[in-house]
């Protein structure tokens, strides 16, 4: 199987190129890099998107925008191919936060394309190697606290980043997907709350993991001051007053019916082993 991969730059694509993947140097709104990317390709799996930023208009220009162009050069091929778009889970929940909405919107335009072969993954929070947002959660669990922007008991889904990319694959190689959107996760029943997310961290480091819940009015004003200065310096916020209501939500919990039922792929790490993995990366 030969991978391209489009990436701005190439410098920090590194291991990919390593691993055999043809680099090509754009961006979702570099048209002849995308020609170059999707011509005689069998599948395009399109993960690029933004996850930070200060208003929904700079979210809908990658996420909404860049889906259309990618979009755009798939049924320009004489030959199209299969199409996989890597959305969130919070696509369930389009009101709660500008991320939401433009990852909704992006699965919109491709649910439109009904001529295309596509199928959507819908994945929860996802951890591993690279990880740049649960990671730090689990490390500050590791020295011994779990920051909690609401309630303790609200419950989420995880997927280590291994079994989401089994999963790409899976989808891909069975047609039964075809215009179907699915969500996954490492098969927890229920999810987690923070409680249990402690308790398991604080097993694999063996040490006590407090739960602290951060102050409404200090998140609140936190988020406020963080979206005013990047509206004045032109900076790309991650807490805002639109994520906080994302993170505060209650309910992010999937299950894999869908997918296990589709395509026969189940999960194979739970999170004590993927938590053992990111203490120990050589296991």
């Amino acid at each position: 199987m030969k991978v391209r991969a489009l990436v701005r730059n190439p410098g920090k694509a590194s291991e990919l190129a390593a691993r055999g993947a043809d680099l090509i140097q754009g961006d979702l709104q570099s048209p002849t890099a995308l020609q170059q990317l999707v011509t005689d390709s069998d599948a395009v799996v399109h993960g690029a998107g933004v996850v930070r930023g200060s208003s929904q208009a700079a979210f809908d220009q990658v996420n909404v925008a860049g889906t259309a162009a990618v979009l755009t050069t798939i049924e320009s091929q004489t030959r199209r191919p299969r199409l996989l778009l890597l959305s969130s889970l919070a696509a369930r929940e389009p009101n709660l936060s500008w991320y939401a909405r433009s990852k909704r919107g992006g699965e919109q335009l491709i649910q439109r394309s009904t001529d295309l072969d596509w199928v959507i993954l819908r994945p929860p929070a996802v951890y591993g190697p690279g990880d740049k947002e649960m990671l730090p959660v689990f490390h500050a669990m590791a020295r011994g606290i779990a920051t909690v922007p609401g309630s303790a008991e609200a419950r989420m889904s995880l997927i280590h980043v291994s079994d989401l990319v089994e999963a790409i694959l899976a989808c891909l190689q069975h047609g039964d997907t075809r215009h179907q959107i699915l969500s996954l996760c490492d098969g927890k029943q229920n999810g987690y709350n923070w409680h249990e997310l402690g308790a398991i961290a604080g097993d694999t480091w063996a040490r006590r993991v407090r739960i602290w819940r951060v102050p409404a009015w200090l998140l609140n004003t936190v988020a406020a001051l963080n979206l005013k200065l990047a509206r004045i310096t032109g900076g790309a916020p991650m807490l805002t007053p639109a994520k906080l209501r994302e993170l505060r939500h209650s309910d992010w919990v999937v299950d894999n019916n869908a997918i296990t039922g589709t395509t026969g792929w189940t999960p194979s790490v739970s999170l004590r082993e993927g938590l053992e993995a990111l203490k120990n990366p050589a296991i």
